[in-house]
């Protein structure tokens, strides 16, 4: 009854909304969203079926060993997500769209009721995806629309497991659900870029904790790993920002044309230097498999998922990886007006990195 009364309320905010594209937008987004929690079987119930596959019964049992151990060891307060299980027809639960102006790489922000504002929107629907993407394309914006494997309801809903997270390798599934269950803890409206930093961090140091409990340190030198691939990417990234920011600074100065040829030629070049960063890399990167053809929403999207990183993780250090007071000192971090914030994560991460 919980879930109903807030789809009734999601619901009741859509014809709150003016708009004909905003109403069907919302109205996507609540009928999809009912339909995955509608879908859902417990976990109980599908693990105890006889006609489960023996590799997803695995799956599910060790997903509920990962809920008790985030609830217990990471101070997630899990309460009954991940309870449920649904099987999804395709590889991705929502898709989203990521839209930035040609001279720019600050992305086009959509704002929700309660949620406030993002820089991507989500659709149950590829096609309604690539709709709205048409019209961004119309005005000359760059995009990027990405398969996106879970999502979370910050605790409006008790968000299932469901085959987007049973498909991925025993680490990653349980990295995944760490990431989830942390955007229930900490969340401010209009910044991307701290909420999901925040939840990498926990991920990841979740996942160490995880690793080492189930007596698999090597696993988390693979993870530690990607997190390296990450990071050299995103260093490679912030120096091509940089010059593009530098470009786009002289709109006023420089025709559209050449505008587009000087960044044409940035990003060729960026591109090149992907493909020789990844050339001794054991798997793809963060962009994929090279060749690689970049712009400004791929560029936007990445920095706004990885930015702060070194920072929450040099945060819950200082706390000596106790999760409940990291969890406080977060809190207290977010509700400092943006300036304060940055700064302050601009500082803890530099020091993480002296000390790594």
């Amino acid at each position: 009854m919980k879930q109903l009364s807030q789809i009734y309320l999601l619901l009741l905010l859509v014809t709150m909304l003016n708009g004909c594209s905003t109403i069907g937008y919302y109205s996507q987004a609540v009928s999809g969203h009912m339909s995955l929690m509608m879908s859902g079987k417990p976990v109980e119930k599908v693990f105890s079926d006889d006609t489960t596959p023996i590799e997803l019964r695995e799956k599910l049992a060790l997903a509920q060993q990962a809920r008790e151990f985030a609830a217990q060891r990471l101070a997630l307060p899990v309460g009954d997500a991940f309870s449920d299980y649904v099987q999804l027809e395709r590889p991705w639960v929502v898709v989203n769209l990521v839209a930035v102006p040609e001279f720019s790489l600050e992305p086009h922000r959509w704002c929700y009721p309660v949620l406030g504002c993002q820089a991507y929107r989500g659709y149950f629907s590829l096609e309604d995806a690539r709709a709205e993407e048409t019209q961004f394309l119309n005005n000359g914006f760059d995009t990027f629309i990405g398969g996106v494997t879970a999502y979370s309801t910050l605790g409006w809903f008790d968000d299932p497991l469901h085959t987007g997270f049973t498909r991925l390798a025993e680490d990653r599934m349980v990295a995944l659900m760490f990431h989830e269950l942390a955007h229930r803890v900490v969340y401010i409206a209009d910044d991307t870029a701290f909420n999901e930093s925040f939840a990498t961090a926990v991920e990841l140091e979740g996942l160490r904790l995880w690793l080492s409990e189930q007596g698999k340190p090597g696993q988390f030198r693979e993870a530690l790993g990607r997190l390296a691939r990450r990071n050299q990417t995103l260093a490679l990234v912030e120096d091509f920002s940089a010059r593009l920011d530098v470009l786009y600074a002289q709109q006023d100065v420089l025709p559209d044309q050449q505008l587009r040829n000087r960044k044409a030629a940035i990003y060729q070049e960026l591109a090149l230097a992907y493909q020789e960063l990844s050339a001794e890399w054991s798997e793809p990167g963060p962009f994929g498999p090279v060749p690689v053809s970049l712009n400004n929403a791929n560029l936007a999207l990445f920095r706004q998922y990885n930015q702060h990183v070194p920072a929450f993780r040099q945060m819950l250090r200082n706390a000596s990886y106790d999760f409940a007071d990291f969890y406080k000192a977060v809190e207290t971090l977010s509700e400092q007006p943006e300036p304060q914030r940055s700064e302050h994560l601009a500082a803890l991460s530099e020091r993480f990195e002296e000390h790594l």
